[in-house]
């Protein structure tokens, strides 16, 4: 009997041990994603998303599954974190050899590659240890989905041009943004989260998991990085001489056709030639260049089938890992010396390009396409390019020089009336370092006055975008206590410069925050103007002369009471001086921003 109980026993044990082991995600099949069961044709939504990265983070001591913020429908924004050591708290990493990846998809949510891709890589590392020695020092940042409510508006018919996955996300949020032209202005949710979370880590390298649209072409991944002069020199270097060529040969070994990405001259003409970019700061490449760290771009080719997107997407990170678990000191020390770069005089020294456009130059290129015919529509009346099954293999011009278009020299510090809390909120959240004026000054600061202001017509993601002239001269003015400077003695001095310099191409004037300076508050009676003006005539006869020659040179205004009375009324000392004026000040003179009480 004793015998039996024992057997009894055992076989309880057993079966509960069976029990546990089945439905544990333990065996190699078990921890198959949701698009590997689909058979590489669906991914998971948002739930589904969640529920495998908890079961990483469960299953493994190097995983961390948290979230950094919540979208306008409420869903919670995913992270992972993944540090061999267990160290899931950026000050803790910062101890260690290692460099910071992170990894971003999902942000157009219906290019959805990145994110089937990156659990998988993730799976691989941590699960099932193939590639656990790319941990050694490097920590991975991954958001599988940007764009949560845009993921969730889920069908079959969001992107026309793109070959699977079965159903895919919608492109903008929920509230008709584009969360991909918001990294400078942050007025979502979701990026305002996200900004917080990467000035926290300060990422060594970033990587932004997009499908392209446009032409047809041989390559199935395409990558774009601001190397064309708008990055620290530095990290230029290192992207040009220690990524990409690594790069190029892992992909090539891997059997994934892999080529810059295809911007053309002419839209979706190949022959017209492929033109570089230097992505402005509502990009989030962009925006990581202006913050001293590189942000690669990575484009899939859209008529490819979704397995091959995102096997190609799973090398070109497996890549990455390989190159930074090698590079990891090497880029922290160019970084870090990008850092102290960007704080220096010497950075000040030299104009500093806010825009780029293509140079006119170019060289010739080999470029993997298929063959193709333009003809003439007899439907439309416009240019059809029809592309065949027939590869070929072309030299095209490369434009690959970029030109700055737009250009400033930096100031010591910028001055901000405590009057605008929205700019210094963002200016805050960006990590551009402030300080407040302890008492009320009056000084001598470059001045900005704007004329001619427009709008556009039509919104840009969610604003209307102004333009305007601009002219620059010393004025004398008062800054009240409680006013910021902004040392341009710190890390952040480019991303400072993009937001306050207005003739930048994401600048705060450009974007609307300081639409209310061109508003006309105040008014004065015709029946006082006219005879103020007759007074100002008669006691000034210089004035007298530039009326007339207004009159004899311009016939709209001659003929418009209007336009004449607001003539006079501006020259008069009713007229508010404020109006048209930057509130921004640029101090030059180092001994006035030392002298200041802050």
């Amino acid at each position: 009997m004793k015998y039996a109980g024992s057997m009894i026993a055992a076989s309880v044990f057993l079966s509960v041990f069976l029990s546990v082991f089945v439905q544990t995600p333990a065996r190699a099949e078990q921890w198959d994603t949701f698009y590997e069961q689909s058979g590489y044709t669906r991914t998971p939504s948002y739930d589904e998303t969640v529920r495998y990265c908890r079961m990483l983070a469960d299953a493994s001591p190097w995983v961390h599954y948290t979230t950094f913020g919540a979208s306008p429908q409420g869903r919670d924004l995913p992270l992972l974190v993944v540090n061999r050591e267990g160290h899931f708290d950026p000050e803790l990493v910062r101890r260690g050899e290692t460099a910071v990846f992170l990894i971003q998809a999902g942000i157009h949510a219906g290019e959805i590659d990145g994110k089937d891709a990156g659990l998988m890589l993730i799976r691989d590392l941590t699960i099932r240890r193939s590639l656990d020695k790319l941990l050694d020092h490097v920590t991975i940042l991954f958001i599988p989905i940007l764009n949560v409510d845009g993921h969730e508006r889920s069908g079959r018919y969001h992107r026309a041009n793109q070959n699977g996955p079965e159903e895919m996300g919608w492109r903008v949020t929920a509230t008709n943004l584009n969360l991909n032209r918001d990294y400078l202005k942050a007025d979502t949710p979701e990026i305002q989260a996200w900004v917080e979370l990467y000035t926290r880590w300060m990422p060594e390298f970033f990587a932004d998991c997009h499908v392209t649209d446009g032409a047809d072409y041989q390559y199935v991944v395409t990558w774009a990085i601001d190397i064309w002069g708008n990055m620290d020199p530095g990290l230029t270097r290192w992207v040009r001489e220690s990524y990409l060529p690594p790069l190029a040969t892992h992909m090539d070994d891997a059997g994934i056709p892999f080529g810059m990405f295809n911007w053309y001259r002419d839209e979706y003409d190949p022959r017209s030639g492929i033109v570089t970019w230097a992505s402005s700061p509502r990009y989030a490449t962009g925006y990581t260049t202006v913050q001293n760290r590189p942000g690669l771009l990575v484009e899939t080719h859209m008529l490819k089938d979704y397995r091959t997107r995102v096997s190609g997407t799973y090398e070109l990170l497996h890549a990455t890992l390989e190159i930074l678990d090698k590079e990891y000191a090497a880029l922290r020390s160019l970084c870090q010396q990008a850092d102290r770069h960007a704080a220096s005089p010497s950075f000040r020294a030299k104009p500093f390009a806010l825009d780029y456009d293509a140079s006119p130059d170019s060289v010739f290129t080999e470029f993997l396409g298929f063959e193709y015919d333009v003809v003439k529509s007899d439907l439309t009346g416009g240019d059809w390019l029809r592309f065949s099954e027939r590869p070929m293999s072309i030299q095209i011009p490369f434009f690959d020089k970029q030109i700055p278009t737009v250009i400033v020299t930096l100031p010591e510090a910028y001055i901000l009336g405590p009057e605008w809390w929205d700019v210094i909120a963002r200016l805050e959240l960006h990590g551009v370092r402030m300080e407040r004026l302890t008492e009320e000054v009056r000084l001598e600061v470059e001045t900005i006055r704007f004329e001619n202001a427009a709008w556009e017509m039509v919104p840009y993601e969610g604003r209307h975008p102004v333009t305007f002239e601009s002219h620059t001269s010393l004025e004398e003015r008062t800054f009240p206590k409680g006013s910021v400077v902004i040392d341009m003695n710190q890390r952040a001095a480019r991303v400072a410069a993009h937001i306050l310099e207005p003739d930048g191409p994401d600048s705060y004037v450009y974007w609307g925050f300081f639409d209310a300076i061109f508003e006309q508050k105040e008014y004065i009676e015709s029946y006082v103007i006219e005879k103020i003006a007759r007074e100002m005539l008669a006691a000034d006869p210089a004035l007298r002369q530039e009326f007339e020659d207004k009159k004899r040179s311009d016939a709209e205004f001659a003929g418009d009471p209007e336009k004449i009375r607001d003539w006079f009324y501006r020259r008069t000392p009713w007229w508010d001086d404020a109006m048209n004026r930057y509130p921004v000040g640029r101090i030059t003179d180092a001994d006035v921003l030392r002298r200041l009480p802050r």
